[in-house]
């Protein structure tokens, strides 16, 4: 039994992340060939990575949750066929805009409404034609594992379906005692899973969203884009609002902080254009920030579970839209609320500190105006290769998100409904295929 920490309870409620990848080309090997490499490297995969085979049960003389890894273990993996041939599967590793229906026709169903629910399912599905492409869809209990852990996993089961073994530089740890020894992890355990699941076993997971109404794009965003974003941030950041000159030279932004400042700000501002929102209006952003090295003592690189917290950025509509025109304003604005952030809460607090207060934060926040960021740049997902190349296409369905990509690059993944997303096209856009020729312009005006 693993008994679930206040980072793993904060994610009891919500809907099981589900990823997909997308092989094609002409080293695939035949189906059934592949389907039973799969196999049996995800069961001795397993026999490491116990939690995953795992159930998230409810104890029934208390109001805890555990992980119980001992009675009836064991992961559900689907075999399935897709209604169109290869061809239309490579499409879908290769579209801009998802076919979200099919997308969603390649992962395997989790329920988490009610305990016990399943840790984690696969489904691995071949065109109806039978060779040419391949999709491996997983799904995870985000109670039992966040990003890093499922980078982590697929890392270890990819090196062992390739190589013949795990090939990991330390065998992972699951023991939550050091989280659980901190003084306020047991009562924040406790109040985020009585507002998660007041009625055990059942668990009042946060609604799915109505896939039929959104339109899910997908963007690149190379080395180079990147490095002239961040500088593009730094040299607006040089000057104030009122542009004035600023005596002290602003830190450069991360990869992270540049890409979901551009992010939120084009979010928000498609999701103005045909709303009543009016300037002074909050906006909030949600982002994962890891704590295994800011606990006291750090835990080990090689723990597996939930160890991140997630922390909030508020701002206006007005601030970040800019509606007088200059975009760049809005975007220089958010990007000093992430560092702000980062700089007052990630890197100085004790990430449990606050953990009985969790529950009271989410509840002062609008739904309507928050949006949630996951994923992260650092989870090279592109790098999961079974022994027959690497992915044509990585997704996390229905979530706005960041994955590495090949070559310093990072994946941009939007979710928006689809009065929204042409808006949104056209903001993101014009900051990442515009900086470039507009660099010499803003250094100017700073020197």
């Amino acid at each position: 039994m693993i008994k679930l920490s206040p980072f793993d309870t904060s994610f009891l409620a919500l809907g099981p992340p589900q990823m997909l990848f997308l092989y094609d080309g002409t080293s695939l090997p035949p189906f059934r060939s592949l389907v039973s490499s799969l196999r049996v490297s995800l069961g001795a995969t397993l026999a490491v990575f116990t939690p995953f085979a795992g159930k998230v049960t409810a104890c029934s003389d208390d109001h805890d949750v555990v992980i119980d890894c001992s009675s009836d273990p064991g992961v559900r993996f689907v075999e399935a066929e897709y209604s169109g041939d290869a061809a239309d599967m490579h499409r879908l590793a290769r579209d801009k805009e998802h076919d979200i229906e099919a997308f969603l026709q390649l992962v395997p169903d989790l329920e988490v409404g009610r305990l016990p629910a399943p840790a984690f399912a696969v489904q691995v599905t071949r065109p109806a034609d039978g060779s040419g492409a391949v999709a491996i869809g997983v799904v995870m209990h985000h109670a039992v594992a966040d990003g890093q852990s499922l980078w982590q996993f697929m890392r270890a089961w990819s090196t062992m379906s390739q190589e013949g073994s795990l090939a990991v530089a330390a065998a992972p740890t699951f023991d939550r005692a050091g989280i659980l020894r901190h003084p306020k992890a047991e009562a924040g355990a406790r109040i985020l899973t009585r507002f998660c699941a007041p009625e055990l076993p059942k668990v009042n997971k946060f609604p799915d969203p109505d896939w039929r109404r959104l339109s899910q794009r997908t963007y690149l965003l190379n080395a180079g884009q990147i490095q002239s974003l961040k500088r593009r941030i730094q040299l607006l950041q040089a000057k104030n609002v009122d542009g004035e000159q600023n005596h002290h030279p602003p830190e450069p932004p991360t990869t992270y902080v540049a890409i979901a400042s551009l992010l939120w700000t084009s979010i928000v501002r498609a999701r103005s254009v045909n709303s009543a929102a009016a300037d002074d209006d909050d906006e909030y952003v949600s982002f994962p920030a890891d704590c295994r090295r800011r606990l006291r003592p750090p835990l080990e690189p090689s723990f597996f579970g939930n160890c991140v917290k997630v922390h909030y950025v508020r701002s206006t509509t007005g601030d970040l839209v800019c509606r007088d025109g200059d975009n760049d304003k809005g975007l220089a604005h958010a990007a000093a609320g992430f560092q702000r952030a980062i700089r007052e809460h990630v890197e100085k607090e004790d990430p449990l500190g606050d953990a009985e207060r969790w529950v009271e934060i989410i509840r002062g926040l609008t739904r309507e105006r928050l949006t949630v960021l996951g994923g992260s740049n650092r989870h090279m997902m592109y790098q999961v290769d079974f022994g027959w190349g690497q992915p044509s296409r990585v997704e996390y369905v229905l979530m706005t998100s960041l994955l590495g990509a090949p070559g310093g690059g990072v994946q941009v993944s939007v979710p928006l409904p689809r009065d929204q997303v042409d808006t949104f096209e056209a903001s993101f856009l014009s900051h990442v295929s515009g900086h470039v020729q507009q660099y010499n312009r803003l250094e100017d005006m700073c020197n």
